[in-house]
């Protein structure tokens, strides 16, 4: 059904107040009146254009905006194998795989796919997720002016979701200003940029929802991330745009959002920590990631006493915040150090931890080759022990090592 829209709108008939007691025809009447004697100005009375305020949204958008660029990039992907044939006659069935080798399963086909960036450095660095440029094979770069500009992946970093893109530009480029997300609180106004659906320049508001969500609560074991939640509308396209504050600074890069029950929720990664990460990319290529190899779990009192009147384990947890060890990876900093599966790490560094984030925090914070003594509860005493994180890579090259039966042969292994 279309409703028009009329110049003034009138009352429908009939129409009154239950309480007039001057019936509907003279509350018509007096509207009638009152409303024409608002619609002819008096006379010789100086008539002003209404002044409507600008929004602050649009002064913010206004900011960053022509530093927010439409990343389209082309990759080669390959389709999965088709079915089998059954021809009738296993001549012609070995005939038809030996032409397809083995069945035609290493088809390839050009993808296309769009994401978001947001230009953070004059010399033409671009901030965008990973899962947008990764495995590309070509990059281009589209401004909000209509120019399109080659890209190049300076470098991307899959644990955090981040990756930097360069272009080149023979006149200056718009550059976003980059606020401080540890400034952020909860009900502050969050405005995303970016490119939804192909809609380019699209801007969505809401406010900050939350912050520190732990990517894992999400399901998402594979990251590294606390990220910032916001009910602003993000949708696929806008990965990897910015979330602005209200004085339009880039406080977030738009890398997530709930979908199915409970739709509505998206995720930014901090720019505080974005732009460390994006240093290191810009120095190096790539981002370590400290590890010392042991699988964790919360601990409560109320689990460990769960865990105590049912176990047959020979070992009693204690009844207390920690950090449960699950297992121990071999070859790993923890195995190398003497953790043991069962064990309850207490602190780490001297600052007590009561859950694997923290714990995770700790072992960051430490870095590849620095020394993080650990307080730990085995066996009804506490102990203390010191671990090396080593980086990411190296522990999934030696567990590689150990699953393929190759360990033994001792693998120069650099920690």
């Amino acid at each position: 059904m279309m409703i028009m829209a009329l110049p003034f709108p009138l009352p429908p008939a009939p129409w009154c107040w239950p309480s007039s007691p001057l019936g509907c025809r003279s509350v018509v009447l007096v509207l009638s009146l009152g409303l024409g004697s608002l619609a002819v100005p008096p006379t010789g009375v100086a008539q002003r254009e209404p002044v409507m305020p600008e929004s602050f949204v649009t002064e913010a958008v206004q900011r960053a905006g022509p530093a927010v660029v439409r990343i389209d990039i082309v990759r080669t992907v390959t389709v999965g194998r088709l079915p089998s044939q059954d021809l009738g006659h296993p001549f012609f069935n070995q005939f038809f795989d030996q032409f397809f080798e083995n069945g035609p399963s290493s088809r390839q086909r050009t993808q296309r796919e769009q994401g978001t960036g947001v230009i953070f450095a004059e010399e033409g660095l671009i901030l965008t997720n990973a899962h947008v440029v990764e495995r590309s094979d070509q990059v281009e770069v589209r401004l909000t002016d209509g120019r399109t500009l080659d890209g190049t992946v300076v470098g991307l970093d899959s644990v955090t979701d981040l990756a930097v893109v360069r272009v080149t530009s023979p006149t200056p480029l718009p550059v976003a200003p980059l606020g401080d997300s540890d400034a952020v609180e909860v009900g502050n106004w969050a405005i995303a940029v970016g490119n939804p659906f192909g809609l380019d320049n699209t801007v969505t508001m809401g406010i900050i929802s939350n912050l520190n969500r732990n990517i894992s609560k999400l399901g998402i074991t594979d990251k590294r991330l606390e990220l910032i939640q916001t009910d602003a509308a993000i949708n696929p396209g806008n990965s990897g745009g910015p979330l602005l504050n209200a004085a339009g600074e880039v406080i977030g890069i738009n890398t997530l959002v709930r979908s199915g029950p409970g739709a509505g929720l998206g995720f930014a990664i901090p720019i505080n920590r974005a732009r460390s990460i994006a240093e290191e990319l810009i120095r190096t290529g790539k981002v370590s990631h400290a590890m010392v190899g042991i699988g964790l779990r919360p601990l409560t009192p109320e689990l460990a006493r769960e865990f105590n009147r049912n176990s047959d384990r020979g070992f009693r947890l204690p009844e207390r915040q920690g950090v449960l060890v699950a297992n121990v990876l071999p070859l790993s900093p923890a195995e190398q150090a003497g953790l043991r599966t069962g064990d309850v790490i207490l602190a780490a560094g001297g600052t007590k931890v009561t859950n694997p984030e923290e714990l995770l925090k700790a072992v960051e914070v430490a870095g590849v080759g620095g020394l993080l003594r650990l307080d730990v509860w085995r066996q009804g005493r506490e102990r203390q022990v010191t671990v090396v994180p080593v980086d990411m890579a190296v522990l999934q090259q030696r567990n590689r090592a150990v699953e393929d039966g190759t360990y033994w042969r001792r693998i120069p292994l650099q920690p």
